[in-house]
C-alpha cells in the first residue's frame, strides 16, 4: 500500500479496477460542495472528459459517516464512495488518486475496501511569508500538495518584524514601508553576516481573495495571524505613534543573534503600546479589514516572544495598570489579548494565541492556545484543567525549519500528546496538530521542500492517523509515496539525510547551522540526488 496518510481500516480485495471503462461519475447533491475539485482529482488517472450520472464512480451521501471520513469499495467495475460531508468526499478522492497513482503515467487501481477517517480535526502547517516571501504560485503548490496530504488548515504568518505581507487598506504605509527591508540577515542566528539585497514583497487584498478560492475548493481553511502585540517592528517603522515612544525606526533586516547587541540597536522588537487610544483603535481598524477579508472562524494574534520592557516606563501602561490594578506587564498583556478575543467573538470568530499568551495568568478560556515552545510550559497544563482546548506545535516534533541533524524524521512521526506532556484525561481537548515552516533561513522554495519534505508525510500521518504506528512500515509505505512527489518535482530530502546521519555529522552540521553554512544538508542531499541519477 502506498497510500499517506494511512487509513484507520484497510482491507485488500482479489482483483484490480479497469480505470478505461469508468466513464461517468456522479456526487450526491447533500456533499456536492466540492464536485469540480473531486472531477479533476479524477480527471488526473483517466485523461479524459467524464459525464456526470450514475454509473461507474458513485459518490453517496451517508449522514452515519464521520465528519470528514469516508467508506471506500473498488471492484472491477465500479468505485462507490460514502461520505457525510463533501470534504470526506473529496478525501476519499485523494485516497483514489494515491491508490491509483494517478499521478504516474500507467494508473492502476487495485479492489479494495476502506473505512477512513482523521484523528484530528485540525491538521495544520504554519507557513511565514514575513522572512522570505515566494508569491501565489509557489502557495497555490502548497496547497495543492496540502489537499493531497488531507491537511485541512493553512496557518498564513502574514506580518512579523522583518515584513508585513498583507494589504490593508485604510492604513497603506504597512505595505508601502513595512513590506520593504533594506537588508537581509544571513548564515544563522549566531552570523553577522549581511545579504545588502533590498527585499520586499506583499499580498493584495485581491490576491489573498484568490488564494483563500483556491483553498476552500481543496477543502483547505486558510487561517490569518497578525502577530502582536510584539514581532511588530515593520508597523512599526510604517506608524511609529504605535509604540509606547515615537521614534523613526526602520524594518528590521537582522532575525535576532548577537547583530542587535554588536550593532547598537535600540528599537530592536518594540512591541505596539497596548494602552494608547491610538494604538487600539489601529488594532480594531486592522481587525476589520483582516476579518472581513478571510472567511475562517478563526483569528490568530501570535502573542509570542513580546518584549514588555517599554510598557514598565509607558506612561499610558503604567496608568492602564493603575486603573485594572495590575501588579505586572504580564497581566497588561493578558488584558490586551482577552480585549482582541471579545471583539474578534462579535465577529463570530475565536481568537487563537502562541502559548505565551497565558503569562497574565487570566486568558480568556475561550482563546485557542497553540502550543510550541520546547521546554516544558505548566500554564498549557493549567489551560487545560480549566477546559481550555489546545494546538500542539511543539518544538521538537513540528518545528520543520529546524536542519535534520537537530530534528530528525523519526522525531515527528514518534509524535504523540502524552510524549509534550498532555495527561490522557484531556485529550479530546487536543484540536489537532500542527507543523511549523518559519523561514528566517530558507530564502527559496527548493530549499523550503527540503526542510518540508519528508516531515510533511510524517506531519500527515500522525495528524490523520496514530493507531498502531510503525516507523519501519511507514518508511516503507513513503518509499512507494515518493514517485507522486518526484512527479510534482518536490525537492524531498533523501533517507541518507533525514534519517541516517552519524552522532559527529549530525554535531558538525547543527554547528554550521547555526553559524555558517546553513545549506550544507542541502548540498549534501543534491549530492546523493545526483548519485542515485547516476546509478
Amino acid at each position: 500500500m502506498n497510500l499517506i496518510p494511512k487509513p484507520q481500516k484497510f482491507e485488500k480485495k482479489t482483483g484490480y479496477c479497469k480505470i478505461d471503462n469508468l466513464l461517468v461519475y456522479y456526487v450526491d447533491d447533500n456533499i456536492s460542495e466540492l464536485k469540480d475539485t473531486i472531477c479533476s482529482i479524477l480527471r488526473i488517472g483517466l485523461k479524459r472528459e467524464l459525464e456526470f450520472k450514475k454509473g461507474n464512480i458513485d459518490f453517496i451521501y451517508n449522514p452515519s459517516v464521520k465528519k470528514e471520513g469516508y467508506i471506500l469499495d473498488v471492484s472491477e467495475n465500479s468505485i462507490v464512495v460514502q461520505a457525510s460531508t463533501s470534504v470526506g468526499a473529496l478525501w476519499a478522492a485523494q485516497t483514489i488518486r494515491v491508490l491509483g497513482e494517478f499521478d504516474l503515467e500507467e494508473p492502476i487501481l487495485e479492489c479494495c475496501h476502506i473505512e477512513d477517517y482523521p484523528q484530528y480535526e485540525w491538521r495544520g502547517l504554519l507557513y511565514d511569508e514575513c522572512r522570505h516571501f515566494f508569491g501565489k504560485e509557489a502557495t497555490k503548490k502548497l496547497l495543492d500538495m496540502m489537499s493531497l496530504h488531507k491537511l485541512n488548515v493553512l496557518h498564513w504568518h502574514l506580518t512579523d518584524d522583518q515584513g508585513w505581507r498583507i494589504e490593508i487598506k485604510k492604513y497603506p504605509l504597512l505595505t508601502e514601508i513595512g513590506s520593504k527591508r533594506k537588508a537581509t540577515h544571513i548564515n544563522g542566528w549566531q552570523s553577522l553576516d549581511v545579504d545588502q539585497t533590498p527585499y520586499e514583497g506583499f499580498y493584495t487584498q485581491e490576491d489573498i481573495k484568490e488564494i483563500i478560492n483556491y483553498a476552500k475548493n481543496l477543502g483547505i481553511m486558510i487561517v490569518p495571524e497578525i502577530d502582536i502585540p510584539g514581532h511588530f517592528s515593520a508597523a512599526i517603522a510604517a506608524y511609529k505613534n504605535l509604540a509606547c515612544r515615537e521614534m523613526d525606526c526602520e524594518v528590521p533586516w537582522w532575525f535576532g543573534g548577537k547583530i542587535p547587541f554588536v550593532q547598537g540597536i535600540k528599537y530592536a522588537g518594540r512591541p505596539i503600546c497596548v494602552s494608547k487610544e491610538s494604538s487600539l483603535n489601529f488594532v480594531h481598524d486592522i481587525l476589520d479589514e483582516v476579518c472581513d477579508l478571510f472567511p475562517a472562524p478563526y483569528y490568530h494574534v501570535g502573542g509570542d516572544e513580546a518584549e514588555m520592557k517599554e510598557w514598565k516606563t509607558c506612561p499610558d501602561c503604567q496608568k492602564k495598570m493603575k486603573e485594572k490594578g495590575f501588579s505586572n506587564v504580564a497581566e497588561l498583556q493578558c488584558d490586551f489579548i482577552n480585549g482582541i478575543q471579545k471583539y474578534v467573538a462579535k465577529k463570530n470568530k475565536r481568537l487563537i494565541g502562541w502559548n505565551e499568551v497565558l503569562k497574565g495568568d487570566a486568558l480568556d478560556n475561550d482563546v485557542l492556545v497553540q502550543y510550541w515552545t520546547f521546554n516544558k510550559d505548566s500554564k498549557v497544563k493549567t489551560h487545560l484543567k480549566n477546559g481550555g482546548d489546545v494546538i500542539l506545535s511543539k518544538h521538537q516534533f513540528f518545528y520543520f525549519d529546524m536542519p535534520y541533524s537537530q530534528y530528525q524524521l523519526k522525531n515527528t512521526y514518534k509524535f504523540t500528546p502524552k510524549a509534550v506532556g498532555v495527561p490522557k484525561e484531556h485529550y479530546k481537548q487536543v484540536k489537532g496538530v500542527e507543523g511549523a515552516m518559519w523561514t528566517e533561513w530558507i530564502p527559496d522554495v527548493y530549499k523550503f521542500e527540503f526542510h518540508l519534505y519528508p516531515r510533511f508525510e510524517a506531519l500527515a500521518e500522525v495528524a490523520w492517523n496514530q493507531n498502531g504506528k510503525d516507523y519501519t512500515e511507514f518508511l516503507a509505505r513513503l518509499e512507494k509515496f515518493k514517485p507522486i512527489l518526484n512527479k510534482h518535482k518536490i525537492n524531498y530530502a533523501e533517507n541518507e539525510v533525514c534519517n541516517s546521519m552519524g552522532l559527529f555529522k549530525r554535531a558538525r552540521y547543527r554547528a554550521c547551522w547555526y553559524n555558517g553554512d546553513q545549506r550544507l544538508e542541502l548540498k549534501e542531499n543534491d549530492l546523493i540526488k545526483q548519485s542515485k541519477k547516476d546509478i
